[in-house]
């Protein structure tokens, strides 16, 4: 049919634009008429001029029944002709246009005589071929439409092909465009998933034109009608109003409630009169539920809710009957360094103060003997209803352990502790839970001249010890760990006499003397001056001499020791016994007087060092 029309154009096309051959004869006959009629026009153009009546007929029938085949250009065929694999689509041109079957994926149906856009790719290719597009058609035209959409804000209709980071990807006219998930609905989408393969509404928010991108929204055709439902809920809102919402977010710190396109909150706090460390313990995500308006600020963008309040408080509930010393059972929920916060009903807390913890006088953190979660029994110490307070106390439950001290611990009987901790003065030493003794510095070591206690114990070390003193009332116990074995002392009393002599070596030169240790116990002090020798020098460190007792102090652990001394003794001896033998022999020779003087005036300058 196509082909028909276009030998038919011709021919008439031909038919008008025909002319007279010249005759040669006549033209050699009368050269004259000739010249005068000759065709210029043909002569320099190369082409017979066609009259102005037939060329306008001639472009009057190509126009209607030609299209002008622009490449790029979308134009309207029809499906004339359909293969196995192609479509043979008439565009009114010279020739038809073929296209491939894949292009129309989207239609099955397609049929002999159906509409179609098209896109002349390439108005002749080099077979003569007329190349057309239909997808490129429909994204050419499907960019129209788009930008139509996004310029009226008209709603169009997309599929949800698939799920992508961040989104969904939507078909939109055949192209794809990109809803974001916080662009789907007005409440948080967990599940993207159920979209998938739905066809929904959508507005095209936003284009870009150079990177041919698009974003569509189906919260925003949505957020109008709630916005008008926002306006009506808010204008009603009243302070201890009772709404139904849904749960829309759950934080550490609340819970946001949908009460139809208005969020309020519900602090944790508000939630349960029991104490929670998170809100799911309370709630889920979707779940409906009964809230009260709290409170909101002046335009109502605020709202504060509360769910507790729904129901009774626990302490207008507790029992009449439950009073001061009477024993409840209860888990801990709380705990600080001062004590720890037990529930003993639901809403219902008591304190147990860290000393009612124990009978112990040592304050320790409250976690050294409960932990959260425990189940405690307890005694009820005091109880406030009015303030809704209440203390509590463990200790309680066992006996005092000070009720019979004298019997356990009498004056002068022998226990073993453990090292609490220490203090300047001391050492603390609990003898069991509850039974404190302090060992003064002074009763820890006979012997050892000890400035602070960590250099003789450390803590969780096990000592012997002795009770000294015991005080009931004031809850006092005094121990001694160094009366558990004997005094060295007193045998060092006897030993180290005054003026015994003993052999030692000089440890160490001071200032003003030196010092000498005659075992483990037991150091002397020599003074500068008694470190003289026989020859007049004096003992230096590490020099092995006698030394004699000069003084020995038990209360205060003083020895003073000299070495001058037992030279000095030894020739008071010497001069004695020279006297007395000088005596003898006078006695026995009868001296003069003046004989006698001489001998006793020679010792005496012996003695007092002159030649």
């Amino acid at each position: 049919m196509a082909e028909n029309k276009t030998k038919q154009a011709e021919v008439e096309a031909t038919e008008a634009v025909s002319v007279e051959a010249p005759v040669l004869s006549e033209a050699q006959t009368n050269p004259e008429k000739f010249l005068k009629e000759f065709d210029w026009h043909n002569y320099e153009e190369g082409i017979e001029q066609v009259e102005d009546k037939k060329l306008a007929e001639f472009e009057k029938l190509v126009s209607e029944n030609f299209v002008d085949t622009l490449n790029d250009e979308v134009v309207e065929g029809v499906v004339i002709h359909i293969t196995d694999r192609d479509a043979i689509i008439d565009i009114n041109a010279k020739s038809e246009g073929v296209i491939s079957l894949n292009e129309f994926r989207y239609n099955p149906n397609l049929k002999v005589g159906d509409k179609v856009e098209v896109l002349i790719d390439v108005r002749e290719d080099a077979t003569g071929q007329l190349v057309l597009s239909h997808r490129k058609a429909r994204v050419i035209k499907a960019w129209d439409r788009v930008n139509a959409a996004h310029d009226s804000g008209e709603i169009v209709n997309g599929f949800v092909k698939c799920r992508t980071k961040g989104g969904m990807i939507v078909d939109v006219f055949g192209i794809e465009a990109f809803l974001p998930g916080s662009q789907i609905d007005v409440k948080p989408i967990r599940d993207y998933d159920q979209y998938v393969n739905k066809t929904m509404e959508f507005k095209v928010v936003k284009i870009n034109h150079e990177f041919k991108n698009i974003v569509v929204s189906h919260k925003a055709l949505i957020e109008a009608d709630i916005e008008e439902q926002k306006k009506e809920i808010i204008a009603q809102l009243e302070k201890g109003q009772v709404l139904e919402g849904v749960v829309k977010n759950i934080t550490s710190y609340g819970v946001f409630i949908d009460l139809g396109g208005v969020d309020g909150l519900i602090h944790i706090t508000d939630l349960s009169w029991s104490r929670i460390n998170h809100p799911n313990e309370i709630v889920e995500l979707d779940q409906k539920l009964n809230v009260v308006i709290l409170d909101f600020d002046e335009d109502k963008s605020r709202i504060q809710l509360g769910l507790k309040q729904l129901s009774k408080h626990p302490w207008e509930a507790l029992a009449e009957d439950v009073k001061v010393g009477d024993k409840v059972k209860g888990k801990v929920v709380v705990i600080a360094d001062y004590g720890a916060f037990v529930e003993v009903a639901e809403g219902v807390e008591g304190l147990i103060h860290v000393s009612e913890m124990s009978w112990s006088t040592h304050l320790r953190s409250a976690q050294d003997f409960v932990s959260v979660g425990d189940e405690v029994e307890a005694q009820i110490l005091t109880l406030d209803r009015e303030e809704r307070k209440m203390s509590l106390g463990i200790k309680q439950l066992t006996p005092d352990p000070w009720t019979d001290i004298t019997g356990k611990y009498p004056v002068g009987s022998k226990h073993t502790g453990k090292v609490r901790n220490f203090t300047n003065f001391g050492v603390f030493v609990e003898l069991e839970e509850g039974i404190d003794g302090l060992i003064y510095i002074s009763d820890l070591s006979w012997t050892k001249k000890i400035k602070h206690p960590s250099e003789f114990c450390a803590v969780g070390d096990e000592l012997e010890v002795i009770v000294l003193e015991l005080d009931v009332e004031g809850r006092k116990l005094s121990l001694g760990h160094k009366q558990t074995t004997e005094n060295p002392w007193d045998k060092y009393e006897t030993e180290f006499a005054l003026n015994t002599v003993h052999t030692a070596a000089i440890s160490e030169v001071v200032d003003k003397g030196a010092t000498i240790q005659f075992n483990e116990d037991i150091v002397a002090f020599v003074p500068s001056r008694h470190l003289e020798k026989e020859d007049g020098s004096k003992l230096k460190k590490g020099e092995e001499a006698e030394f004699k007792i000069i003084e020995f102090n038990k209360d205060f652990k003083r020895v003073v020791a000299s070495h001058m001394a037992v030279h000095k003794e030894e020739e008071a001896k010497i001069v004695k016994a020279a006297a007395k033998k000088a005596a003898n022999a006078a006695a026995e020779a009868k001296p003069t007087l003046g004989d006698a003087n001489d001998a006793l005036q020679a010792l005496k300058d012996k003695m007092d060092g002159k030649k």
